[in-house]
């Protein structure tokens, strides 16, 4: 019988754009992109705040016109009224955080008008995530147009949440290509780690969506060999797909010690 945790998660190829495109200069297109289609996301915006006081907007994607403008001011003084900061600050550890919704009453007049009102944002989620003394706080917004986040909308968000936020503070912590990032993965983390060193090449190449014969052609490697390591790759990781391995790869992603 396949180990529990190794059943295949449905959400783990409709996030791998994203997941791939880390290190990548087109990661926040990929980002909002990935988003979009599966969450009806329309803007993100991504900020580190540390324990030391110190506030930067790393990402401004989608579609406000206003947003490196909100960017800087958040960064500039409003992240100190933000109502979700104590929920940021008082978590211990380095599991995602999915924040409480948004409601208008939370936050003072001055915040609202200028991060609401003015900038047509009609509904917030949010989620983020504590690497050593960074968290990366993740802010998904819809604007009036769009109208509010459906329940099915926000669930989907709930379900991609950690994945999302775990690829959000990897990109920005390690200015490496996807397969640098893939290849340490491998290296360090079980079940991966447990792989022989040509079955992982193997499966890193499946990850980066290359077919059996571009992975032959690039390893220098018979296509019958190709096959044979695949098939003993997914038979130490009790899986049967791409769609599986990639959700062995989120879940790593999403878990504690995301960059360790």
């Amino acid at each position: 019988m396949r180990p529990h945790s190794m059943v295949s998660n449905p959400a783990a190829a409709d996030v791998a754009p994203a997941v791939l495109a880390i290190g990548r200069p087109d990661f926040p297109n990929i980002l909002i992109d990935t988003l979009r289609r599966q969450a009806g996301v329309g803007h993100c915006m991504v900020f580190a705040l540390t324990r030391a006081g110190a506030t930067q907007c790393l990402l401004d994607a989608g579609n406000i016109p206003t947003g490196a403008d909100l960017g800087a001011a958040y960064a500039g003084q409003f992240h100190e009224s933000d109502p979700n900061r104590d929920a940021l600050f008082e978590a211990e550890s380095s599991a995602p955080i999915m924040l409480p919704s948004f409601a208008p009453r939370m936050y003072g007049a001055r915040y609202r008008k200028i991060f609401f009102n003015d900038s047509d944002i009609v509904d917030k989620c949010a989620t983020a995530i504590w690497t050593g003394d960074t968290c990366f706080y993740v802010n998904f917004y819809r604007i009036t147009s769009q109208g509010r986040f459906g329940d099915a909308e926000r669930a989907r968000l709930q379900t991609i949440a950690p994945a999302i936020s775990a690829s959000v503070a990897r990109h920005f912590q390690q200015a490496a290509t996807p397969d640098q990032n893939l290849a340490a993965l491998f290296a360090t983390r079980a079940p991966l780690s447990a792989l022989s060193p040509r079955e992982q090449e193997v499966c890193r190449h499946i990850l980066l969506g290359l077919s059996s014969e571009a992975i032959s052609q690039a390893l220098g490697i018979s296509l019958h060999s190709t096959l044979t390591y695949r098939k003993r790759a997914y038979d130490r990781l009790g899986i049967s797909s791409q769609n599986e391995l990639f959700a062995i790869v989120l879940r790593l992603l999403a878990g504690p010690n995301v960059l360790n």
